[in-house]
């Protein structure tokens, strides 16, 4: 007699399982979140070498004079690059120089503060001959308007006295 219980059990047992199996398959449901694939960093424009001073002098000048330096005025830099210590500081002397000259083509202030995603997309055209990334562009974006003493001034000098600005 356990014999016929215990067969009962079993039989009882491998019902359920077969049951629970069958109820438990569903048909695998494939979410589609609709994710725009964006590329992080592009490999293109990883910038490894390091401009000369002549070639820093150079296109720093024209693109905040938006002409090009005389061969005088870019020897006597040179000079002056070669005989300092210290390229990052004396290249934010140069910046600061060219800033104070007066002739140098700035956005104006109000058009930063009323466009800021067109300055910063600006912005990093012409200094970094690259797009910025959504990321860059939301930093400026916060940082331009949570700080109003804030000068296109001061944004073209950061860029111009940048590491990445002393690559290509």
């Amino acid at each position: 007699m356990n014999m016929r219980i215990f067969k009962n059990y079993f039989s009882l047992i491998l019902v359920a399982g077969l049951f629970a199996g069958i109820v438990s398959c569903e048909k695998e449901i494939i979410a589609n979140y609709e994710v725009n694939e964006v590329d992080v960093l592009d490999g293109d424009l990883i910038k490894t070498r390091n401009k000369s001073d002549k070639q820093y002098t150079s296109i720093l000048y024209t693109t905040l004079y938006k002409k090009a330096i005389s061969v005088n005025k870019l020897v006597q830099t040179e000079r002056v690059i070669q005989s300092f210590g210290d390229k990052s500081l004396i290249h934010e002397i140069i910046v600061s120089n060219y800033m104070n000259s007066g002739e140098v083509e700035l956005p104006s202030d109000s058009f930063m503060r009323a466009n800021p995603d067109q300055f910063i997309i600006d912005t990093y055209k012409k200094f970094y001959v690259r797009l910025p990334s959504e990321m860059e562009i939301s930093f400026f974006r916060n940082y331009i308007e949570a700080n109003p003493n804030v000068t296109t001034e001061l944004v073209y000098t950061a860029f111009a006295a940048s590491d990445e600005y002393q690559f290509y």
